[in-house]
């Protein structure tokens, strides 16, 4: 836990959708820790190192619309990109008018979060240096700084770009709405922790410059409860279920 860190983030609109209602998007009310892990992976990501959601404190009252959002059913092939980076044949692009389908969605709006994490080394592609450990929190504090990342920061969906995304010492609890804080303690349910893909980030084929993943996953659930507005996922990672 010494190489920790304290963000605060807003955004006008987040989606963390919930499995068991994916036709018809409708969001959990609070982040699940995968999808904060994945907006970290958007500043900062190497094989070596993993994020570690510890907190999550939600600032501003918990408030949904409803929209209606154009889908896309399909996605580029892996291999028709790669086949045109060497001059090959096949088509890369993917054509709304066919592929296209309308679905309601039930958002968050006006969101604010407080969110503390550490990282972990993985032993996969490492240097294996002894200030291993100190070179990426330097990174990760340097890009977190200066706000840069190498894709846009989402809040659940890319649709939602995260408006401000700062590094702070400590979170200021006083800032927590009232709203918030009357709802005391909550009991969240089972909500879904993060996805655990079967190849644990290690390529199939074992070739890192060709590398070849598994698509086999399954979901991680746990069953936190937000108190005053805190989410302590330390606490009820323990219960982590499968």
């Amino acid at each position: 836990m010494g190489y920790g860190f304290k963000i605060m983030i807003e955004g006008d609109y987040a989606c963390f959708s919930r499995p068991e209602l994916k036709v018809e998007r409708v969001s959990y009310d609070v982040p699940t820790p995968g999808a904060l892990e994945g907006l970290l992976k958007s500043v900062y990501w190497k094989p070596a190192i993993r994020y570690v959601i510890d907190k999550i404190i939600v600032f501003q009252p918990i408030d949904f619309a409803n929209i209606r959002r154009n889908e896309v059913k399909n996605k580029v092939l892996y291999s028709v990109m790669k086949s045109q980076m060497y001059g090959g044949e096949g088509d890369p692009c993917i054509y709304t008018a066919e592929t296209r389908s309308q679905r309601a969605s039930m958002v968050l709006k006006n969101v604010k979060y407080g969110v503390e994490f550490h990282f972990e080394l993985t032993g996969l592609q490492s240097d294996r240096e002894e200030d291993g450990e100190n070179k990426h929190y330097n990174i990760i504090k340097r890009r977190l700084e200066n706000g840069q990342y190498f894709r846009t920061p989402c809040l659940g969906c890319s649709e939602f770009p995260v408006k401000r995304m700062e590094l702070v010492d400590a979170f200021d609890e006083n800032m927590i709405s009232s709203a918030i804080l009357k709802m005391g303690d909550v009991d969240l349910g089972f909500m879904n922790y993060r996805v655990d893909f079967a190849d644990k980030g290690v390529p199939k084929n074992g070739d890192w410059d060709n590398p070849q993943f598994s698509d086999r996953a399954s979901t991680i659930y746990y069953r936190p409860h937000m108190i005053n507005g805190i989410i302590d996922v330390a606490k009820y990672r323990e219960g982590i279920t499968c």
